[in-house]
């Protein structure tokens, strides 16, 4: 019996942690940490078998060293273990809270051909090597995997796999449960990936990519995906493994008995059909599974929020979070004793001026009553991924708002987000406490010449004008909010640290270099500490 993939510690809540792994055969796993420890039966699911064990009895601001046991023998850490022991680390009272972040990162730089050097990689070598600055979590902000766009190694046996199953899928794109779940062993097996995973708390929220590019982008994209023969059981297939490999870690230990799926899943000799249906239903009933979730981490609160699965798509009712969501959201972040907010979203609120109105103006002409307008802006939107917070006009203003009525004694707000394929810091021109946008993307992959430059100018002042003049001229609107870019652009593959220590705040967003070094190339202080 073999640990197949993991372990993978997830969250850590006073003295108690959870780590998830999946193993080759059905069997008890125990965790072992110092005075503490936990077990618990695996779970199966797609011929598979999985399990989350809640560790309890920790030691408080302690680091213990801790062992994966399969059925009594030790799976984790391996005989003569190059990397340093896996371990858990619970909080000292008044320590400064850091969170490193990124998207976007395509397949183990082992497998992949032609991208630069892996950021989340080199951070974990130099924190092996280091242990300087050990963050409390790592947050990861979509496109984990990449469905639609595999590494060669997985594409060739794709190619190979569909002589005899889904031969109505696409050759180059996975289709079902057992070819999502490669995806995750070809991203996580690497030996610096899976080090760090092990042993700093993470937390995962998709993006378009864990299912296909532009993932609910509007109704009539739906409309036109859901006629295709290999949709269904590619939608069912991405949400059910997404639960299992990453959102089933996101959950606080006092939620997994209240979670509408975990009980289920655990109590079933075989779990396959409930998460078949759960995917069906997830998908079906958008507003029906809260995929966003909150964190307290010392004196800061991370809220993380779906960006795609729960949009609300009809028509002059459009969305990014449905209305009890978006309840549930504004109760989160008004609620609670906190500093620091920070708020994970895949996509970025404030985007550069030009794409900003570009964006809103697509997306409102997208609704005319003329068919060949509306046609052709539809075609833009899907083409040129215009589908960001502006395309959510009621959803852009109504987080500016929410925001801004934030109590203004907060520390700092920050808006943490990827997808876009650069990194920035901006902040609007809001009452309350201080905000920023930071985005830090991606971590590993490409950034075409092509996109370097139109992000380059649509954050010159002339994008800005032109955008603005669009607007007017298709009746969108005024853009009554404004921000200004404090940093940025950089465009490369990059790692963020975000810091929390009394009333001060920073960010430093890293880069690698071509010899897998990680060089700082942008630092913003966000809140003076004077004023606490």
């Amino acid at each position: 019996m073999t640990l197949v993939l993991g372990p993978l510690l997830r969250r850590v809540v006073d003295d108690r942690a959870t780590i998830w792994l999946e193993t080759s055969e059905p069997a008890t796993v125990e965790v072992i940490a110092g005075s503490g420890g936990g077990a618990a039966r695996t779970f199966t699911a797609f011929g598979r078998h999985y399990a989350l064990v809640v560790v309890d009895g920790l030691s408080p601001g302690a680091v213990t060293p801790y062992r994966v046991m399969l059925d009594g023998e030790q799976a984790w850490p391996p005989p003569d273990y190059p990397f340093p022991a896996p371990v858990i680390r619970t909080r000292r009272d008044g320590a400064p809270v850091r969170l490193v972040f990124g998207s976007c990162r395509e397949a183990s730089q082992y497998v992949t051909e032609g991208i630069p050097p892996d950021a989340l990689d080199a951070y974990a070598t130099r924190l092996a090597a280091t242990g300087a600055d050990w963050p409390d979590s790592v947050v990861l902000l979509g496109d984990q995997v990449y469905a639609d766009v595999p590494s060669p190694v997985t594409r060739r046996w794709l190619g190979r796999r569909r002589r005899v199953r889904h031969p109505e899928a696409p050759v180059d794109q996975v289709a079902d449960y057992t070819e999502y779940a490669r995806l995750y062993h070809e991203s996580w097996t690497g030996p610096q990936i899976r080090w760090l995973l092990s042993t700093v708390p993470s937390v995962m929220i998709f993006d378009d990519h864990e299912v296909i590019d532009d993932w609910n982008t509007s109704d009539s994209w739906r409309a036109d995906v859901v006629r295709q023969p290999w949709w269904s059981e590619r939608i069912t297939a991405g949400l059910a493994s997404y639960w299992v490999y990453q959102h089933l870690g996101n959950l606080h230990p006092d939620e997994l008995g209240t979670d509408p799926v975990y009980p289920a899943v655990v109590s079933a000799d075989d779990a396959t059909a409930t998460l078949r249906e759960f995917g069906a239903r997830a998908d079906r009933e958008r507003a029906g599974y809260r995929w966003s979730y909150l964190v307290d981490i010392g004196d800061t609160r991370l809220v993380v929020l779906d960006n795609r699965c729960g949009r609300q798509l009809e028509p002059g009712r459009r969305a990014m979070l449905p209305e009890e969501q978006w309840d549930w959201f504004a109760k989160a972040v008004r609620s609670g004793r906190y500093r620091h907010l920070a708020i994970g979203c895949s996509l970025p609120w404030l985007l550069p001026y030009g794409v900003h109105h570009l964006e809103a103006v697509t997306s409102g002409l997208a609704e005319s009553r003329w068919r060949p307008v509306a046609a052709a802006a539809e075609r833009l939107r899907r083409a040129a991924d215009l589908e960001h917070w502006p395309a959510f006009g009621a959803s852009f203003q109504a987080l500016a708002a929410l925001l801004s009525q934030l109590d203004p004694n907060l520390a700092s707000v920050s808006v943490l987000s990827g997808d876009v394929h650069h990194s920035y810091v901006a902040t609007p021109e809001l009452d309350g406490p201080p905000v920023f946008q930071i985005t830090c993307s991606p971590v590993h992959n490409r950034v075409p010449a092509l996109m370097r430059r139109v992000f380059q100018v649509a954050w010159g002042r002339r994008s800005a004008w032109v955008g603005r003049a669009l607007a007017r001229l298709s009746g969108v609107e005024p853009l009554r909010l404004r921000w200004t870019k404090l940093a940025g652009p950089y465009f490369g593959n990059v790692v963020g640290t975000l810091v929390h220590s009394g009333h001060s705040a920073y960010v430093s967003i890293e880069a690698t270099d071509p010899r897998a070094d990680l060089v700082r190339v942008m630092h913003a202080e966000l809140a003076d500490p004077a004023v606490g």
